[in-house]
């Protein structure tokens, strides 16, 4: 556990460092160029890691699905530590994020996107982007659904309407004013802005000149269903036989797979304008820009589309993760292999504001890696899944068959086994899946990279199985609990004692969503 070092406060630097956090949401860590990727188009990105940013190319998400992830990045928390491992356990007003701490250190924070967050944002940010946009999400509008049996999410290409100089939809909106407030910059106190985007979320869709931006034929291989070994979890083929892809042929794969990589090519796009925006307005020299998604996407892989709570194939667990640090700070650009942790992110940010949040969290600084190329962690971890009978942790979804979503919320809300409880342990060569309620898995990454062949039972393994367990205990050992730090009375009256998060009258317990996002 990371308890940050006491500060001397009176000497803090006067000149205090921007934030901008641009956050995307279902990007695979594997659509970048500069990591070897011959079909992405990402120049922005890839120039970034070439001249001024480190890329982990090796940087993994706590949670396939968005507001566990979530919850975890902004505290420097794992999902278990706190229960935070639903869709609909949002981070309550006495819980503490990164945005809040920013904040209350005097950063003016300004927010644009999804929460699926917190239930104080009010208290996150000082401005939270209302968007207007032309063009209605693609969970709204569902006309370019063939059925409602259909659960492909593919959307295709999208048309701007006449006149519109970009498809002006909510990213769109959000990306465009925070360019707005970047250059409306008054000098009072250093600005935090999190771009929390939809982009490249399915369903599959996305405008010229991204749709035709991205060369079919330069398409890695995918992973077929037809590859996959026995051993795999229950969960896995459930979801592919009630979303019933099977039939498409692989010209069709390819065409959903180059609009997913043409949204990655559309929010690379968007980099490049914010970090544009920076440079005229003499801020980039002293802004330290994460960019980073909450968790990956199936993209065609496994046959499959979209993502599952606790399924943990690298495609859903590897995240692109970039750090352009202010120019003050050490940093050799380049890509990183060092394992690292999307909990890794508050603290590293609390060193770089010079900060000291009054909380216990787990994340490691990666200011070390900035410099040069270190290890970091020894394993990385990533948890979902639930308990029988949390039928609390179902989500909405779950109840309609027409929803995109009801193949995999409805297998997590009635089968038990297939929704159970499982952890993620991963090391530089192997991964290891411990499963409540099915039998484990195992996957030696240098022979099998794709993960098709659970080796759980091969006896040449039992040593390195042993110690991926152990690490498994030792993981959750160390991360079981919080204890605050403010202490309390031992004499307190219990009649008079506080629930442990109290909620105040005027937050909605059950806040609304865009269905899913």
């Amino acid at each position: 556990m990371m308890r940050l070092p006491a500060r001397n406060f009176l000497n803090m630097m006067t000149k205090k460092t921007h934030f901008v956090f641009f956050n995307p949401d279902q990007w695979r860590g594997d659509v970048m160029g500069h990591l070897g990727n011959p079909a992405a188009s990402t120049p922005e990105l890839d120039r970034l890691a070439e001249t001024d940013a480190v890329s982990f190319s090796r940087a993994f998400c706590q949670n396939p699905v968005c507001t566990p992830s979530r919850c975890s990045f902004m505290t420097g928390w794992y999902p278990h530590t706190l229960g935070k491992r639903s869709m609909t356990h949002l981070l309550r007003p006495d819980e503490p994020t990164m945005l809040h701490h920013l904040k209350e250190a005097g950063w003016r924070v300004w927010w644009g996107g999804k929460n699926d967050l917190t239930l104080d944002v009010e208290g996150a940010c000082h401005v939270r982007h209302k968007a207007r946009p032309a063009h209605e999400n693609l969970h709204v509008d569902e006309s370019w659904r063939p059925s409602p049996a259909d659960f492909s999410m593919f959307a295709g290409k999208r048309d701007k309407h006449p006149g519109e100089d970009c498809y002006l939809d909510q990213d769109w909106c959000h990306v465009l004013e925070a360019e707005r407030v970047i250059e409306a910059y008054d000098g009072k106190g250093p600005l935090c802005l999190y771009l929390a985007l939809q982009y490249p979320h399915p369903p599959y869709g996305v405008e010229e000149p991204y749709f035709s931006s991205i060369d079919r034929t330069a398409l890695p291989p995918r992973i077929r269903a037809e590859e996959i070994g026995p051993g795999k979890p229950v969960m896995q083929g459930l979801i592919r036989e009630r979303q019933n892809l099977d039939d498409h042929d692989e010209a069709w794969w390819d065409e959903l797979r180059a609009t997913y990589y043409g949204m990655c090519a559309r929010v690379d796009a968007q980099v490049g304008r914010i970090v544009r925006a920076l440079k005229r307005a003499g801020l980039y020299d002293d802004t330290a820009l994460f960019f980073f998604s909450d968790h990956g996407d199936y993209t065609g892989d496994y046959g499959l589309v979209e993502k599952a709570q606790n399924l943990f194939e690298d495609c859903l667990t590897r995240v692109p993760f970039l750090l352009k640090p202010p120019a003050s700070q050490d940093c050799q650009p380049g890509v990183r292999k060092a394992l690292v942790e999307l909990v890794d992110i508050p603290v590293t940010v609390y060193e770089l504001a010079n900060i000291e949040p009054a909380y216990s969290n787990f994340g490691r600084s990666l200011t070390h890696l900035l410099a040069k190329d270190e290890t970091h962690r020894d394993a990385v971890f990533c948890e979902g899944g639930r308990l029988e009978g949390e039928t609390h942790c179902a989500e909405s979804s779950a109840d309609d068959p027409a929803s995109l979503y009801w193949p995999r919320t409805y297998i997590q809300k009635t089968d038990d086994v297939a929704h159970g409880k499982a952890i993620m342990c991963r090391t530089d060569r192997f991964k290891y899946i411990y499963r409540l309620k099915e039998p484990d898995e195992f996957y030696d990454l240098v022979q099998d990279p794709n993960e098709c062949h659970n080796i759980i039972d091969t006896p040449a393994y039992a040593p390195r199985l042993e110690s991926c367990r152990q690490q498994v205990l030792d993981f959750l050992a160390r991360t079981s609990d919080i204890v605050p730090w403010q202490q309390d009375p031992r004499d307190v009256n219990a009649n008079t004692a506080s629930s442990l998060y109290p909620q105040p009258a005027s937050v909605d317990p059950a806040p609304s969503r865009v269905a899913e996002v």
